[in-house]
């Protein structure tokens, strides 16, 4: 599967709630995500265009590999993301595991995430308004859909995020832009 997404700066999240909430959008999350990025042994990620985190959603722990970015106006890339055992003591273990295997961490990126879903031409789409803690305020867009399908995909996020009012595309990812801010 790829991961389609489409981020905007958000200079009033007021209005894009009251837009989602004009579409019939439901709220179905309000939660808060420290994502722990890492570098691998063997190739620079800022290099080749991945990502590899563990994002930690409240107890919940998630480790996800992203691949490169697709060449694409949407931000489009394979994404595997893969659950395992909620709570602290366990994401600390990880972090250590991946430590002595000689992975560097490299940020934490921690945000306010309120998350949206609607449909639109048959697809699931969530939007997220995300208050990213040194960075922003944010809105992304975004579906997960097979390779095939990607430029309808892209097309779709596009006329959504104009119909919502969001204009100021970013392209560059929240780790890229919390490390520039230091």
């Amino acid at each position: 599967m790829l991961e389609i997404e489409v981020k905007f700066v958000l200079p009033d999240a007021t209005a894009l709630r009251s837009a989602l909430a004009a579409r019939g959008a439901p709220m179905v999350e309000d939660r808060t995500d420290a994502d722990h990025y890492f570098n691998a042994p063997d190739r620079d990620f800022a290099v080749t265009g991945e990502a590899f985190r563990i994002r930690r959603i409240g107890e919940r722990n998630l480790i996800t590999w992203k691949g490169p970015r697709l060449q694409a106006i949407a931000k489009s890339r394979e994404e595997i993301e893969i659950p395992f055992a909620d709570g602290d003591k366990t994401a600390e273990e990880l972090c250590t595991l991946l430590s002595r295997l000689g992975y560097r961490s490299v940020a934490i990126v921690r945000k306010h995430r309120q998350v949206y879903a609607l449909q639109v031409n048959a697809a699931d789409v969530q939007v997220c308004i995300d208050d990213v803690e040194n960075v922003g305020s944010f809105a992304e867009v975004e579906i997960m859909a097979e390779p095939d399908a990607r430029d309808a995909a892209e097309s779709t996020l596009l006329k959504l995020a104009s119909e919502l009012g969001l204009t100021q595309m970013e392209r560059r990812s929240y780790l890229s832009m919390l490390l520039a801010e230091r």
